[in-house]
């Protein structure tokens, strides 16, 4: 796997778009894959706590016949942490303060979660 090209991507999504403060990628098991974030904050903790808000939300999804879960987002009185899956085997934690564009954001993520997942699965395409 490649660390620098994943630390490239959360890297890039936080210069797109205003507002990301921190970003980390983990195993849907909740084991810390690279993080990117603040001195104040865990990365093993939050890979933890993000892999089990996202089996929760795919669970309900599928309990609901709503689909394949592709994103879940936590709205916290000074910003908000947005979690993208990545295949069945990863997500991705975004966090962002009060100024973070969600919608912004979301249409970022997309593309950088198809290199990421391509990333994990040592399949990455040319100029990644």
């Amino acid at each position: 796997m490649d660390h620098k090209a994943l630390a490239l991507e959360m890297r890039g999504l936080r210069e797109q778009v205003t507002g990301i403060t921190d970003t980390a990628v983990a195993a849907a098991d909740g084991l810390l894959i690279a993080a990117d974030t603040a001195d104040s904050i865990d990365p093993e903790g939050l890979a933890a706590l993000a892999a089990a808000g996202l089996g929760l939300a795919r669970r309900t999804a599928d309990a609901t016949s709503r689909g394949t879960l592709r994103r879940t987002v936590a709205y916290g009185s000074h910003g908000c942490a947005a979690f993208y899956s990545v295949g069945d085997t990863a997500l991705v934690v975004v966090l962002g303060d009060e100024g973070l564009d969600v919608d912004r954001l979301h249409m970022a993520t997309q593309p950088a979660l198809d290199r990421i997942g391509a990333i994990l699965t040592d399949k990455a395409t040319e100029g990644v």
